[in-house]
């Protein structure tokens, strides 16, 4: 734009001059003999071509005037909208979204998130510290019962429910508190955290304690216990800490169904894996045992019977007894086996704990404790999906 006004102003000053040359290139041909004389002598060729100039000068210079005028004003017209113009929005964003300045999005620190399952230093915990030029603060410790740790030249610091940053902190403003180091730089290294273990107990082969240093699973977690037993059931239960409430689990062999119940396992957390109901059939049966029910539904004598590779030859259908436990002690039940195998009779269905005994037709045996006590302790285990 300032070139533009530096080019007209040029042109008209160029312009002016070229017209003063040709009127001074005119007085000096009138003054020599070319100019009309009045009759009065006095001489008027000479004025004329002065008065033209002076009001061709004063056009062009009011037409300069004007041309910077305009200019001006449309210089501040362009730079008025310019400066208030609102801030560009970003394309990729939704019309309706208000975007905010980065300075003051990072200046802003959103709030911390508690994590449940961050590790924190509870009784028992042994952690080693370590003090920067401070061998004589530095040293081994153990958690006490109340969450305390004890540190010379401090006393008793509480670290219980911290995790290792955060009783870093605490040690570090103790000492400066205490006037004992004015920058001291502190670190907490944590060889164990037994507070934050996990408890795995029940039907499993190696139930105890385990240590949950990083995210673990419910399977993680039952595979380092030695997976379950024969007894076990198919369903875990897991009750987190401070938590009165618990959450089943199914442990099913379908593929979407393990991954569902494949939860993750907080530190401090009880996982229990229950006992499954256990029917036993004894006697002339090919195999003879006891039978862990699965979650199948209801069992009942025909198919526990037949689970057990059904009655020998020499079984004696007839004596077939069923042994349950009620309220009132042990009931001995008769079993219509000869019915239940011709569809003469109803089916019937079977409680944890039953016990189902078949006689041999050839040898008169009775059902009595003694031979149940002996029979049970070396009865293996066979499972009924």
């Amino acid at each position: 734009m300032r070139g533009k006004m530096v080019d007209i102003i040029d042109a008209v000053v160029f312009h002016v001059r070229k017209t003063q040359q040709v009127g001074s290139f005119s007085r000096g041909d009138c003054a020599d003999s070319s100019c009309a004389h009045p009759s009065d002598g006095l001489e008027f060729c000479y004025p004329m071509p002065r008065i033209l100039n002076l009001l061709s000068n004063c056009s062009y210079l009011l037409v300069l005037l004007g041309v910077a005028v305009l200019l001006q004003v449309s210089s501040a017209q362009n730079s008025t909208p310019a400066q208030n113009a609102p801030p560009q929005q970003d394309p990729k964003e939704p019309s309706g979204s208000v975007s905010v300045p980065s300075r003051h999005s990072s200046e802003q620190k959103e709030p911390e998130q508690t994590d449940s399952s961050a590790l924190v230093l509870g009784p028992g915990d042994e952690v080693d510290i370590s003090v920067y030029g401070a061998p004589d603060l530095s040293g081994h410790t153990r958690v006490s019962s109340d969450g305390n740790i004890s540190m010379p030249l401090v006393g008793n610091i509480r670290v219980g429910g911290m995790t290792s940053s955060e009783a870093e902190g605490a040690i570090e403003a103790h000492l400066r508190q205490n006037n004992i180091l004015n920058d001291p730089h502190v670190s907490v290294f944590a060889r164990g955290y037994g507070s934050s273990a996990v408890s795995v107990v029940g039907e499993v082969l190696k139930p105890g304690s385990y240590s949950t240093l990083g995210p673990h699973r419910l399977f993680d977690l039952l595979q380092a216990a030695g997976g379950l037993t024969e007894k076990a059931a198919n369903r875990a239960v897991v009750t987190h800490r401070g938590s009165d409430t618990s959450n089943t689990y199914q442990l099913s062999k379908d593929p979407a169904q393990m991954a569902q119940s494949n939860v993750e396992i907080r530190p401090g957390d009880t996982i229990v894996v229950p006992g499954a109901p256990i029917v036993y059939v004894l006697g002339e049966v090919n195999k003879p045992g006891g039978y862990v029910l699965g979650s199948g539904g209801t069992v009942t004598v025909l198919r526990v019977v037949a689970a057990a590779g059904g009655p020998t030859a020499s079984a004696s259908l007839g004596g077939t007894k069923m042994l349950r436990r009620t309220p009132n002690g042990l009931q001995e039940l008769p079993v219509p086996m000869k019915k239940l195998l011709k569809a003469e009779a109803q089916d019937v269905p079977l409680e944890p704990d039953d016990i189902i005994f078949i006689p041999n037709s050839k040898l008169k045996q009775v059902l009595n404790g003694g031979v149940l006590a002996t029979t049970l302790g070396t009865a293996a285990l066979y499972r009924i999906p």
